[in-house]
């Protein structure tokens, strides 16, 4: 019995020593699939966006976002970015009134307030930008304007942003804080629509963003004035309840916040939070 024990012990150690070979083998196999599985599905998740993403932004934001949309586009084939620019009130009530979209960027926490107190933003608002007040005036400023207090002269055809509008808003706060009291020949529903007053030289000058004067090129000239540290708007962003594409709504967020998009921004004359 010793012997037969001593020569079945042996065919059992090999085959033991096989079935350890074959476990050690499908491990090392099993590792590899599972690192090419992640490798596969890591760069997956890069193109895995695809589809429209709808983008309710400031109309002073109109530029930059114009750049930083087709930038995401190349970023993620199949994917598409639609702007709707205006007036941040109106777009806000667009937005509580039903209007789908996927992400807001507001130009005053005060419109984007409207958004959030009607439940229908998807987390906390971000502030990814800041913005300030410039006077744009005819090229060349023939009308010689220096300041604030300049544009309260009877003779100007001055043009401001509706006081409900952020740049509107924005404004008058300047005034106040001036103790200056200015009758503007139209108050305008977005900033665009203010400066484009003076690009036609329907208007001597407009209280508008300095982003916007610098958007116009040679069209207008800027006119810095001090008061306008004291109205400095901030730019909030935020994902909505009822995006219909959040993942791409997360990611043009991600890359309005990244120092990719900050750059195109800053570039604009934008102020960084």
């Amino acid at each position: 019995m010793t012997r037969t024990a001593r020569r079945t012990g042996r065919p059992m150690q090999v085959a033991a020593l096989g079935v350890t070979a074959l476990l050690a083998l499908s491990a090392c196999s099993s590792s590899d699939d599972s690192s090419s599985t992640d490798s596969g599905s890591s760069a997956s998740a890069s193109d895995q966006l695809s589809g429209t993403v709808t983008v309710f932004a400031a109309a002073s934001l109109k530029e930059s976002f114009t750049t930083l949309g087709k930038e995401f586009e190349k970023a993620h084939p199949g994917t598409k970015v639609t702007f709707s620019f205006g007036g941040s009130d109106s777009l806000a009530a667009s937005i509580t009134g039903g209007a789908p979209a996927d992400v807001f960027a507001s130009a005053s926490p005060k419109t984007m307030a409207i958004v959030t107190d009607a439940g229908d933003a998807s987390g906390t608002p971000a502030t990814f930008v800041r913005n300030q007040l410039e006077i744009a005036t005819l090229p060349g400023n023939p009308d010689k304007i220096a300041s604030l207090k300049d544009l309260t002269k009877s003779s100007l055809k001055v043009v401001l942003c509706d006081k409900t509008v952020p740049c509107g808003a924005a404004a008058q706060k300047a005034l106040d804080a001036s103790k200056l009291k200015l009758t503007p020949v139209s108050y305008e529903q977005d900033v665009k629509a203010a400066l484009t007053k003076v690009e036609l030289k329907e208007a001597d000058a407009a209280v508008v963003y300095k982003t916007d004067v610098h958007a116009a090129g040679d069209k207008v000239e800027g006119v810095e004035f001090p008061e306008s540290a004291d109205a400095i708007n901030d730019y909030p962003i935020v994902q909505l309840k009822d995006a219909q594409n959040t993942a791409a709504a997360k990611a043009f967020i991600a890359l309005v916040q990244s120092a990719e998009g900050q750059k195109v921004l800053t570039e604009a004359g934008f102020l960084q939070p």
